[in-house]
């Protein structure tokens, strides 16, 4: 009889352990790319991308700057317990940049800096969202450090999502409600089966946003009751779109080699943007009979098109 493996201990680290300086040491090494992934991934956001560090706001400077993908992003970052003047500063700074989220990542927070976020969540605005991250560094044994994200004051998403779509049904058209359910039921089968796919919350419309972790890329399940048709968008938006399209078109027969169906590539000359995309005919949302069929098919163009095309837009220029 074999004696039991023994057991290591985890053991919570000093931040000072791994950071000695908030500005030159901290602060770079939570704006790179891996670690914000991993920190909007604590807050359950599709994306954080890095705008700029060390932003001038006014007299004062921001810590970090990003995007979610569509709006901006204030991140504040301590190496110590909560105070104040940092409380101020994220008011400030997200008033002068225009932010719709903010985020405070720090050691530790005072519980009076916690009501004030959680009041800032139930009464501002829908779209503004406040977040406490308090970041820990643990070890086992002798092993690297590991930092976690532990979030303890967010907006109730619920809440909001269920006010916000109450008041889109209400005054939708029956085809607007009919979008809105079939997204719903979509939403929740994509938590269960893929929760990879990070959806935006779902309305009465044709279509419902997904991320790629990269701004000006979404990856879009569509539905057309006009032209009964549904629909996985590889949508390509901004300035930057038509060069990405470019940069993309090369590798149009790896792409679909690798996802096993082919693709419609549509550049939209007339437009900023473009689109590639896969659709499935002869399909209106409308027939609610076939709801689980579209819904398996959406799922796995998704899980396909999302694995194969993630890497390829992390590596465009």
């Amino acid at each position: 009889m074999t004696s039991p493996q023994p057991l290591s201990k985890l053991e919570r680290v000093p931040l000072s352990d791994a950071w000695k300086h908030e500005a030159t040491d901290f602060t770079p090494w939570l704006a790179d790319v891996d670690n914000l992934q991993a920190l909007a991934d604590a807050l359950g956001i599709s994306e954080l991308e890095l705008v700029a560090t060390e932003h001038r706001v006014g007299a004062f400077k921001l810590d970090i700057l990003c995007t979610d993908g569509d709006q901006q992003v204030v991140i504040e970052n301590q190496l110590e317990e909560t105070d104040h003047k940092h409380l101020g500063q994220i008011l400030a700074y997200a008033a002068g940049v225009d932010a719709r989220k903010v985020i405070w990542v720090a050691e530790s927070f005072r519980p009076e800096h916690l009501a004030a976020l959680q009041y800032l969540n139930v009464n501002t605005i829908d779209e503004l969202s406040f977040f406490a991250v308090q970041i820990e560094l643990w070890r086992i044994g002798d092993s690297p450090l590991a930092p976690k994200f532990e979030v303890v004051a967010k907006p109730n998403d619920w809440a909001r999502a269920s006010r916000e779509q109450a008041r889109a049904a209400s005054t939708a058209s029956p085809t607007k409600q009919l979008q809105l359910r079939f997204w719903t039921t979509l939403v929740d089968r994509l938590a269960r089966e893929a929760p990879q796919i990070r959806p935006s919350k779902p309305w009465p419309c044709h279509w419902l946003n997904t991320s790629m972790g990269r701004s000006g890329f979404g990856l879009n399940p569509t539905a057309s009751t006009r032209n009964e048709r549904l629909g996985v968008e590889f949508y390509l938006s901004g300035n930057e779109a038509k060069r990405h399209f470019a940069n993309l078109l090369p590798q149009k027969e790896a792409i679909e080699a690798a996802l096993e169906f082919p693709l419609d590539w549509q550049e939209l000359p007339n437009k900023t943007a473009s689109r590639i995309a896969s659709w499935y005919s002869d399909a209106s949302i409308e027939d609610e009979s076939r709801w689980d069929e579209y819904q398996a098919w959406l799922v796995q163009r998704l899980v396909a098109m999302e694995r194969v095309l993630r890497p390829v837009v992390r590596a465009l220029p």
